[in-house]
């Protein structure tokens, strides 16, 4: 019976710790990242006492199931897998330990209470890491062409055909702003949109409406400064969702990335047909954003080709435009043109 202690005890080390570095490294999380480090204190067996025991009975060379590797376990995707695997992994474990400390007379005095407790708190930091680690996949995506599909724009063109053509000719996100119909008309068009995005691995954002992309699971959502409060979104929205934020100056992109903006939307860059109303930021603006935060920087306001390269050169890591594609008689030329200079630009 030692021996399925000490090697349960092994398993709960090694991947909690496993899990512990890649909320520390990559989500850069301390809250969870410490949780994990107090859950793997506590479980391991502290008394020398009992270590010398559980070392003692300890037959590693003689471990029948040791080099057997079943199904996938010898090929990982990525860190959500990772985590899956190792929450899973420590889960079983922590399972294996409740039972065995139940059988009466045990050797080590130990609580099944206390693994039971554990196996559930992990289920849930397993899921807020999962959907944590989800989000900044989609955050790393942000680059190149961006697409706002405005309904005030399409001069009667259907939209999920026109998010079509725009993907075709290299469009990176799209995003759907419609200030005119009423949001429940707009749920079975955003659940096409976000089924036509997930096809070709392109993000889609809706605009303004938190109830809207929940309702139509979008990859996020993307509001501005006067649009409800960034608090309110991201408690609403699921821990997966990215959420981009506008801001036209220096401290509102700084208070934004504070919040947890995952993107920052900078702009107006150059005046813009689309908002008789807007604030120019300007290229200077743009530099001076970039310099200062770390989240990936979206231009957006009155791009067009004969501007595009500038902008690139001043920093953002993806371009939103309207008239530039939508006001195009072919919408997958005009989106192939932006996106070749785009790369152009990134390649310099």
């Amino acid at each position: 019976m030692l021996r399925i202690v000490d090697a349960n005890l092994n398993r709960i080390g090694e991947g909690l710790r496993l899990i512990e570095d890649i909320t520390r490294f990559i989500l850069n999380d301390s809250d969870i990242s410490e949780q994990l480090k107090t859950m793997r204190h506590e479980l391991l067996p502290k008394g020398r006492l009992a270590q010398r025991r559980l070392l003692s009975a300890r037959r590693a060379d003689d471990d029948v199931g040791a080099f057997t590797d079943v199904g996938d376990e010898a090929e990982r995707a990525d860190a959500v897998s990772l985590v899956s695997a190792n929450s899973r992994r420590v889960q079983q474990s922590l399972r294996v330990l409740e039972e065995v400390a139940k059988i009466r007379g045990q050797e080590l005095g130990l609580d099944w209470d206390k693994f039971k407790h554990a196996r559930f708190n992990l289920y849930t930091l397993e899921q807020k890491i999962v959907l944590r680690l989800l989000r900044l996949q989609k955050v790393e995506k942000i680059a190149g062409l961006y697409v706002i599909i405005d309904a005030e724009a399409l001069r009667g063109r259907i939209e999920v055909e026109v998010a079509r053509q725009a993907i075709q000719g290299g469009a990176r996100l799209i995003q759907l702003r419609d200030k005119l119909r009423p949001k429940g008309m707009l749920v079975p068009l955003a659940r096409e949109l976000q089924k036509v995005c997930a096809e070709s691995n392109v993000l889609f954002i809706v605009n303004d409406y938190p109830d809207l992309a929940i309702a139509a699971d979008t990859d996020g959502l993307h509001i501005g400064q006067e649009d409800l409060p960034f608090s309110v979104a991201r408690n609403m929205l699921p821990a997966d969702k990215i959420i981009g934020y506008s801001s036209a100056t220096l401290n509102e992109a700084i208070e934004a990335e504070k919040q947890g903006a995952d993107y920052i939307a900078v702009g107006s860059i150059f005046p813009t047909p689309s908002k008789t109303v807007t604030r120019v930021a300007g290229l200077r603006m743009l530099r001076q954003v970039k310099k200062k935060v770390s989240v990936p920087v979206v231009a957006i306001g009155g791009i067009n080709e004969d501007n595009v390269a500038n902008v690139i050169k001043a920093g953002a890591d993806a371009v939103a435009v309207i008239s530039a594609v939508l006001s195009a008689d072919d919408v997958k030329k005009a989106s192939g043109r932006l996106t070749a200079i785009l790369n152009r630009g990134s390649a310099q």
